[in-house]
């Protein structure tokens, strides 16, 4: 039977320096999830399907279940917790409440990382190029149309 020694990752989670051992086969998920107490990334499909998951390490997106917590050593990881801040929520946030473009809430956190991934980059978007940027995403109950509405609004309010 093989035994698997635990890693040590240094990672700075939110602006904030992290340590956590974790073994070798573990998912970022899993790690932010059960080891560093984050559980705003949301567990769906374990395949990069759904998008519940996504993060962002070093200012790219991506999908936390396919990322081995070791990979993050030494990287910037963002997360849904790092969007809101002492004055109150990001404007993505509050254009989701406002716009009703969220319902059972287990792809919105992957909906509005994803989202500020992109007006991080693209200030103002496209309806076309939302709905691209936001397609590793997937909504099961709301639809598409009021998430679409809620970017367009967060960009105008940023």
């Amino acid at each position: 039977m093989a035994t698997h020694e635990k890693i040590h990752i240094k990672t700075t989670i939110n602006g904030n320096p992290e340590e956590f051992l974790a073994d070798p086969h573990t998912s970022l998920l899993d790690a932010l999830r059960e080891i560093v107490g984050l559980t705003g990334s949301k567990e769906g499909c374990l395949d990069g399907n759904c998008g519940a998951c996504t993060v962002s390490v070093n200012g790219r997106i991506v999908d936390s279940c396919l990322v081995l917590a070791a990979e993050v050593d030494g990287q910037n990881v963002d997360t849904v917790e790092g969007m809101a801040n002492s004055d109150g929520l990001h404007p993505l946030q509050q254009a989701f409440l406002e716009e009703a473009a969220l319902q059972c809430g287990i792809c919105t956190p992957g909906f509005l990382v994803s989202a500020k991934g992109l007006l991080d980059n693209e200030p103002d978007p496209s309806e076309e190029r939302i709905r691209h940027w936001l397609a590793g995403n997937l909504c099961r109950c709301t639809g598409y149309n009021n998430i679409i509405k809620a970017v367009q609004k967060a960009a105008k309010n940023l």
